[in-house]
């Protein structure tokens, strides 16, 4: 069976706003009893709500009325309040290589709050304000008890990250299964995902805002801080100046970098990336030279530390080839896995260190709170990555604008909080 949210919400509201004088009753007692029994079967209620359906790529999605199933063991039903749309999305929508990876819900990176919880869950219950992960954390396998990766053995993508939707969902609409995108899918009203890959946050973050830390912004300024772990007083080149590049931005300046040069194609850029740090600007079509050759001269032999931020493999090349030899880093941030990279060995012999970093290093049970409370301190920017405001029924429109370069962040207001 399937369920009227609002309406049900409204009945138990209506229970609930009795007159003080049968506050100590016996009815109040039988009613108590009444609305733990109610509360008790919740979860086994299957919710009819709003989603935007991939039906296959290179398609506009398609709003739908798609069922959500109750959470099963260890999972937790959230009622998504906002998600941006991140190049990831895209990617998956546009040049996906897997036909078998449609339908599919897409979207990750939201905030929301917790509607209803399996059994044997314990860390979360109905009301948290929570952001989905999609890189989870058990805490029991060999990588989360290490503190040198945040991957996780018993995640949605263990040892297959290049199939990003997966049949394991609780989606369904009109009688087909629908897939759910890196174990998170959040472009739908409601989502059921795993206790693994959610992380609770402060009851007062705004969850049209702090959305951003579920992917772009822990991606790139974790990438600078924790993976390429750069210096005070050091010099950075960050390429591509989108959300994530930006964040990277964010990141050198606040690792106490003194030079950072923000490398993009678009200058129109470059005023935004001034505001999270840059100190200096590079659009490769302005020179003939290589880009690796412009920051050279620029640096005295190349930069301390490199963040590639496109995904794009002739860019990760350029960013290596940018940092200076005997210890120049160079991270691989930006997403793709169509091409194989290429580097020539004396590169890396020379003493340069190329590394990879999946959302930013961060173990997100522990990072994402972490990142919000910084935010709530006014530690860290987020408002500012905000370009765009829509809502979901809008979201085709929000992924012209990422295909066209002319956002940074575009946030679909999918539930009020």
């Amino acid at each position: 069976m399937w369920v009227s949210v609002q309406s049900l919400k409204s009945r138990v509201c209506g229970c609930l706003l009795l007159p003080p004088v049968l506050q100590y009753s016996s009815l109040n007692s039988a009613l108590a009893g009444l609305l733990l029994s109610f509360q008790q079967q919740w979860p086994q209620l299957v919710i009819k709500c709003k989603a935007a359906v991939a039906w296959e790529p290179n398609k506009p999605l398609v709003i739908e009325k798609i069922e959500v199933a109750p959470p099963q063991a260890n999972e937790v039903r959230i009622k998504i309040v906002a998600t941006a749309v991140c190049r990831t999305d895209v990617h998956h929508l546009l040049e996906n290589m897997h036909n078998d990876s449609f339908p599919v819900v897409l979207g990750h990176e939201a905030a929301g709050i917790v509607e209803s919880v399996g059994s044997g869950v314990t860390e979360f219950q109905p009301g948290d304000k929570v952001i989905p992960m999609y890189i989870t954390q058990c805490r029991e396998c060999r990588f989360c008890k290490s503190p040198k990766t945040n991957q996780c053995e018993k995640g949605w993508g263990a040892g297959r990250h290049s199939v990003l939707a997966t049949p394991d969902s609780r989606f369904t609409c009109k009688g087909k299964k629908i897939l759910q995108f890196l174990g998170t899918s959040t472009f739908s009203e409601y989502t059921v995902v795993n206790q693994m890959a959610v992380a609770k946050i402060d009851p007062a973050a705004p969850l049209d805002k702090v959305c951003l830390i579920g992917c772009g912004v822990c991606t790139g300024y974790g990438a600078a801080v924790n993976t390429a772990k750069v210096e005070p007083g050091s010099t950075c080149a960050v390429f591509g100046l989108g959300a994530v590049g930006l964040a990277a931005v964010m990141g050198c300046k606040a690792a106490g970098a003194k030079k950072i040069i923000a490398v993009d194609i678009n200058p129109e850029k470059f005023e935004k990336a001034k505001v999270f740090g840059a100190t200096d600007f590079v659009n490769p079509k302005d020179h003939s030279k290589a880009i690796s050759q412009v920051l050279s001269e620029m640096t005295n032999g190349g930069v301390d530390f490199s963040l590639e931020c496109v995904g794009n493999v002739g860019v990760m090349r350029s960013a290596l080839e940018s940092c200076v030899q005997g210890w120049g880093v160079s991270v691989i941030v930006g997403w793709t896995n169509l091409e194989d990279f290429s580097a020539r060995p004396i590169q890396l012999i020379a003493g340069r260190t190329w590394k990879g970093s999946a959302f930013g290093g961060f173990k997100g049970k522990y990072g994402i709170p972490q990142m919000v409370k910084a935010y709530l301190d006014k530690n860290l920017k987020l408002d500012e990555f905000i370009t765009h405001n829509m809502t979901l029924d809008q979201v085709n429109d929000a992924i012209e604008l990422m295909k066209q370069g002319k956002c940074i962040r575009t946030v679909l207001h999918v539930s009020p909080q």
